[in-house]
């Protein structure tokens, strides 16, 4: 029995797991071999959506009855008990109202870590603490370890292609201890989970991945926010302030976005603009060379550790984005920020994104971004 699959406790013994599961294979594949292992497992599938009745187009969405058909279907060929928790108001306010309240403050947030922190282990764990599970099972690609100093540790997955560890780098350590992952540790490709699924009966091994925002099935984030926020005619601007175009509202732009800009000046050297400021108080985005978008280090707040607090200034890797490569850091806490000063320029990094640092493949924690610091003068 490897590490995720062992007690989040003290002793070694069967615990009581409560698997979320989404009705994709993951899920399904991470809740069957939580009950190989000789887990007492029970699946839930959280409603998420104020309006289950939508079915998914292709690959997009998820929640919907035919999620939680899916998940169920599962369950019973696990042979495991299987309910429906509605959280869906809570997802609404935590997730989604904080997506869109992101957006309308100019900054680019990240909904799969809110989801995380806010409800897959924290109401979905509080809730199954309280009913007397031991761990809350899900499909993520990431391992839970005990340090030497006893304190459970958040590493990266074995399979690093397939790695998930940076959308759970808001986890504590009490979270960590009633973690379980018992996929993190396998290193088969995404056909062999699916052949996996296949042997075990379990229908979802056909089913497409997700890979959009859950909460916006048709994939349009811009169309998603405008129907929120509105729309308002603004002025896209060069770094010398000359207004090269017009938008319809800085919501529907992000940090180093080149496409869907419709300028209606070119630049003089020819060469493509990029977002480079979105200032939502006048309504105005600000475009400009590649190397405008080069930042240098940026400050953090609200950071959250896997495990102890780390003293002094180090040296780390860090993640900026869920599919992102690492890159060389130092960082020190001031105060309640995070300070972190790159070893080469790195580019796209906004405001709202969140910041992993890992030291190998440990996670020592995370940060939300509030400011860059530029090559430049210019500051985000």
């Amino acid at each position: 029995m490897t590490e995720t699959h062992r007690e989040p406790g003290r002793a070694r013994r069967p615990l009581r797991v409560l698997a979320a599961m989404s009705g994709g294979v993951d899920s399904a594949v991470a809740a069957a071999r939580a009950a190989e292992a000789g887990h007492e497992v029970t699946g839930v599938h959280l409603a998420l959506s104020a309006n289950p009745q939508s079915f998914r187009t292709g690959a997009r969405g998820c929640c919907t009855l035919e999620d939680s058909r899916d998940a169920r279907r599962a369950a019973d060929v696990i042979g495991i008990p299987f309910y429906v928790w509605d959280l869906a108001e809570r997802f609404r306010a935590d997730v989604v109202d904080d997506f869109v309240a992101e957006y309308r403050a100019g900054r680019t947030p990240n909904p799969c870590l809110r989801c995380n922190e806010k409800i897959k282990f924290a109401a979905l764990l509080d809730k199954a603490l309280a009913l007397g599970f031991d761990a809350v099972c899900t499909g993520h690609y990431a391992t839970v370890r005990r340090g030497a100093d006893g304190e459970r540790e958040l590493h990266r997955s074995a399979d690093q292609d397939k790695d998930q560890s940076y959308v759970l780098g808001v986890l504590d350590q009490r979270q960590l201890a009633h973690a379980m992952f018992p996929l993190g540790d396998t290193r088969a490709t995404k056909a062999e989970i699916r052949a996996e699924a296949q042997r075990r009966g379990l229908a979802v091994a056909r089913k497409p991945d997700s890979h959009d925002i859950c909460f916006i099935a048709d994939g349009d984030t811009r169309g998603f926010l405008a129907g929120r926020l509105g729309s308002a005619e603004g002025e896209i601007v060069d770094e010398d302030g000359r207004v090269v175009g017009t938008h319809q509202g800085a919501h529907g732009f992000t940090i180093g976005q080149r496409r869907g800009l419709r300028l209606g000046h070119p630049a003089p050297d020819g060469k493509p603009r990029y977002v480079l400021d979105i200032s939502p108080v006048d309504n105005r985005v600000t475009v400009g060379p590649a190397e405008s978008l080069d930042v240098v280090a940026l400050t953090g707040i609200r950071p959250r550790w896997c495990g102890r607090t780390p003293t002094g200034p180090g040296a780390y890797t860090a993640q900026l984005r869920a599919h992102g490569g690492e890159t060389p850091v130092t960082a020190e806490l001031a105060g309640e920020e995070l300070r972190v000063r790159f070893a080469s320029p790195v580019r796209g990094v906004a405001p709202g994104q969140a910041i992993v640092l890992y030291d190998g493949s440990r996670v020592v924690g995370s940060a939300t971004i509030a400011a860059t610091e530029r090559r430049t003068a210019h500051v985000a």
